[in-house]
């Protein structure tokens, strides 16, 4: 346990190449779940809460780490399962992580170790599953299926959010400019595509979605393939950075290697730390990099992108 709590941190420098690092913790049960490093600040005991007023019953309280008051959230309770009793809490373990600008700590049963693996050998859930689930992805080690949850969609359940855009960016003018035009948004969460897409559709914008890097990676090299200017038919493409099979930075570097496509305008959208990203966005040569979620922030990257282009015209 000491070793994870020494490394955490400095394992959040890691540079990605299709590459991540798991936190993996349990719940009630003997199910393994993983959480990419690069999320968690830190992981700590569970110290003693001071409780608040709430609309949910899985927020346990509020905790007082290094001088921030942090909300607590019970995953076993926000996922449906049962919750942990109060005369247990001090036995359990908080993973504070960083999450769409949000700063939060999970509840957890107990913490295991951080794995290295390859988003590659990520893979999304069995279809059979359905929908209705708080899975993001899965993947088999040492004969076990590990588990990561989708918290976009823990979080959207819990704290609702906006995605209208606002009428001082969405205007008349701009939505007439915008209807000409057709983005591709890449991520593997259905909660964060389904939140761009309205986002952009508010725009009147067309959009279309894919669910990983390599399915984005497929599709536009299939266009490409048929003779289409991808750069041309897409004014951009806004891509998640975790995902499984193939995450958003290797998205975007094998783009800029095809010099088909190298010219297509690419933004990172990410729930990860943006101070980190800023090195990665330039290494992967991507063209900027967007924090989630904010539908004004979100609108106005595209409006933006918009303007540059009917200036040049």
């Amino acid at each position: 346990m000491s070793g994870i709590l020494d490394t955490v941190n400095l394992r959040t420098q890691m540079v990605g190449q299709n590459r991540l690092e798991l936190l993996l913790f349990g719940l009630e049960t003997e199910q393994i779940y993983g959480i990419n490093v690069f999320k968690v600040r830190e992981v700590l005991q569970c110290p003693a809460l001071t409780e608040v007023p709430r609309l949910t019953t899985a927020i346990k309280g509020m905790a007082h780490i290094r001088g921030e008051t942090i909300p607590v959230l019970d995953l076993s309770e926000a996922i449906g399962r049962p919750s942990v009793p109060k005369e247990e809490l001090q036995r359990c373990f908080l993973i504070v992580a960083e999450y769409n600008k949000r700063t939060l700590a999970f509840l957890v049963r107990k913490v295991d170790r951080i794995l290295n693996t390859h988003w590659d050998q990520i893979m999304a859930p069995p279809a059979e599953i359905g929908v209705e689930n708080y899975l993001t992805a899965v993947f088999e080690h040492d004969g076990k299926l590990i588990e990561i949850l989708d918290v976009e969609q823990i979080l959207a359940d819990l704290y609702p959010m906006r995605t209208n855009v606002s009428e001082e960016i969405a205007t008349k003018e701009v939505k007439t400019k915008a209807s000409e035009y057709h983005i591709l948004c890449v991520d593997d969460s259905s909660v964060a595509r389904n939140q761009m897409q309205r986002s952009l559709e508010d725009l009147g914008i067309k959009v279309t979605t894919c669910n990983n890097g390599r399915a984005a990676w497929n599709m536009l090299n299939d266009l490409t393939e048929k003779g289409v200017d991808v750069t041309q038919h897409f004014l951009m493409m806004i891509s998640d950075i975790e995902m499984p099979e193939m995450d958003g930075y290797t998205l975007a570097a094998m783009i800029r290697e095809d010099t088909r496509m190298d010219k297509m305008h690419i933004v990172l959208h990410s729930s990860l730390s943006g101070g980190f990203n800023v090195s990665m966005v330039k290494k992967v040569g991507a063209d900027g990099f967007l924090a989630k979620f904010n539908p004004d922030d979100l609108a106005g990257v595209v409006v933006d992108r918009i303007r540059k282009i009917e200036s040049r015209r």
